[in-house]
C-alpha cells in the first residue's frame, strides 16, 4: 500500500501524539509500505524546535521506503488559547502545497491525524482528487476540550466551529479513535457507525515491562529504597491539572514519599514556582527514549491528573506506558469515564480537583507495599492483552486493506 499521513506532531517527540504517528508510520513502512509523512519539526511538549531542525524551513528525509517532509511552523514560547489557533493554522498553511502536491503520488490511503482539524481540508481534497480513501484519526477531541476548558467561550462561535467540525468528519471515509468513550463521541456527533473505526492507543510490551531489579535512577538519584516513589511523567500544560499533585506533595512533605515531576510544557514555570519551599519533590526534565523502561519502573506509584471534564475527551497517551510497566496508577477522573474505566482495579480513581482524595489515595498506596504489588499485576496483565503493539497495528493494517 501506499500511505499519505499528515500530522502535525511526529518523531523523535517522545511523547504525545509525535510519538504513536512515529510508531504507526514506522511499523507499516517496516511491513513494507510505502509511507510519505508530512509534519513539522519537533517541538512538543517543549514548545520550542528541537536542534538540527528548522521552524521556518522545509526539509525532507527519506531512509527506504519512508519519506518525511518537514513543513514550517510557528511555535509560541508560552502558549495561550489564540496562540494555539495561530500555531496550529501556520502549519496548516505551510504544509498545504506539500500535501495537494501529493496529489500525482497516488496514495491508497490519506490518514489525517486530529489535532488539529485544520489540517482535515487538505488531506480530503488530496483524497478525493488522487481517488485515495480517507481516514481522519482522532487522538484528542480538541474542539469539545476547548469548549470544556473554557478556551472557547462565545456561543455563536462554539455552532459555527461545531457545524464545521462536523461538516470535515463527514467528508472521510472512516473516522477512527482511540477509545471506547471517544466512539461514543462520534455517535453524539452523528457520524455514522459504519464510519467508525476504533484504533486504540498501543505499548510495546517488550520494551516496557516490570524490571526484576531495582531501576538506576533510585541510585542515581539518591532515593532510600525504603522510600515510596510517586511519578509523574509527560507534558505539564494546563490541561494536564497539575497543581493537584503540588498540593499533594505539600500534604505529604512530613511523610516518607519522594515526588518526582518529569517533562516540560507551558506550565512548567508556574508549577516550580507554586512548589517553592517544597524539598520533597525532585524536578526533571524529558528522559531519553533508551532509558524509558528504567525510568517508569522507578515509580511504585504513577500520578495521572487531569482537569474536570477532559477524561473522555482524551485519552492520555502515557497511561499505556504506565500500565506496561507493572506499576500502580492515582488518575483525577470522573467516575464512568474512559479513563475511570482502564484504572479500575489498577489504582486508585478520584474525583477531579479534589485535593484532600487524591492525597489520601497517594499516601494510602504508599503505605501498602502489598497493595501495590497486586494492582501492578493487574496493570501489567490488562496492558498484555489489550494495548500490545504489533496486535494493534497488525488490526489496524487489515482495516486498511479492507478499507481499499
Amino acid at each position: 500500500m501506499k500511505i499519505l499521513l499528515i500530522s502535525t506532531n511526529y518523531s523523535p517527540e517522545l511523547t504525545g501524539i509525535g510519538k504513536y504517528s512515529g510508531e504507526m508510520a514506522q511499523w507499516l513502512s517496516d511491513n513494507g509500505h510505502d509511507v510519505l509523512v508530512i509534519c513539522s519539526p519537533p517541538y512538543y511538549p517543549e514548545w520550542k524546535v528541537s536542534e538540527g531542525y528548522s521552524a521556518w524551513k522545509y526539509q525532507k528525509q527519506t531512509s527506504e521506503n519512508l519519506t518525511v517532509y518537514r513543513c514550517p511552523i510557528w511555535v509560541p514560547a508560552k502558549p495561550s488559547g489564540l496562540k494555539r489557533l495561530v500555531h496550529l493554522a501556520s502549519f496548516a498553511l505551510t504544509s498545504l502545497p506539500v500535501v495537494l502536491r501529493h496529489i500525482f503520488w497516488r496514495a491508497d490511503v490519506v490518514i489525517c491525524i486530529e489535532p488539529p482539524l485544520f489540517n482535515s481540508f487538505g488531506a480530503i481534497l488530496t483524497s478525493k482528487l488522487s481517488g485515495a480513501k480517507s481516514i481522519l484519526h482522532i487522538q484528542d477531541f480538541e474542539v469539545d476540550a476547548a469548549f470544556e476548558l473554557g478556551i472557547v467561550k462565545a456561543n455563536w462561535l462554539k455552532r459555527f466551529i461545531y457545524g464545521f467540525e462536523r461538516f470535515l468528519m463527514r467528508r472521510f471515509d472512516k473516522v477512527s479513535t482511540i477509545s471506547e468513550a471517544m466512539l461514543d463521541k462520534l455517535d453524539q456527533k452523528n457520524i455514522p457507525k459504519d464510519k467508525q473505526l476504533f484504533f486504540p492507543n498501543w505499548v510495546d510490551t517488550s520494551f516496557i515491562h516490570p524490571l526484576e531489579t531495582v531501576s538506576e535512577y533510585r541510585a542515581e538519584l539518591n532515593i532510600p529504597l525504603d522510600k515510596p516513589v510517586v511519578l509523574y511523567s509527560g507534558n505539564m500544560g494546563e490541561k494536564q491539572g497539575l497543581e493537584i499533585v503540588i498540593e499533594a506533595a505539600r500534604n505529604l512533605k512530613d511523610q516518607n514519599i519522594q515526588f518526582i515531576l518529569c517533562g516540560s510544557g507551558a506550565a512548567l514555570e508556574r508549577l516550580q514556582t507554586l512548589a517553592e519551599g517544597l524539598d520533597n519533590i525532585i524536578w526533571l526534565p524529558l528522559q531519553p527514549f533508551e532509558r524509558l523502561n528504567q525510568f517508569l519502573n522507578l515509580a511504585d506509584i504513577h500520578l495521572l491528573p487531569q482537569q474536570a471534564g477532559a477524561a473522555d475527551l482524551v485519552m492520555p497517551s502515557k497511561l499505556t506506558g504506565i500500565l506496561s510497566s507493572g506499576r500502580p496508577v492515582v488518575a483525577t477522573a470522573q467516575q464512568g469515564t474512559q479513563v475511570a474505566r482502564v484504572v479500575e482495579g489498577k489504582g486508585s480513581v478520584v474525583e477531579p480537583a479534589n485535593t484532600e482524595a487524591f492525597t489520601q489515595a497517594i499516601e494510602a498506596l504508599a503505605n501498602n507495599p502489598d497493595l501495590r504489588i497486586e494492582l501492578g499485576l493487574k496493570a501489567r496483565d490488562y496492558a498484555e492483552n489489550n494495548l500490545e503493539y504489533n496486535a494493534i497495528m497488525r488490526n489496524f493494517k487489515t482495516e486498511l486493506k479492507k478499507l481499499i
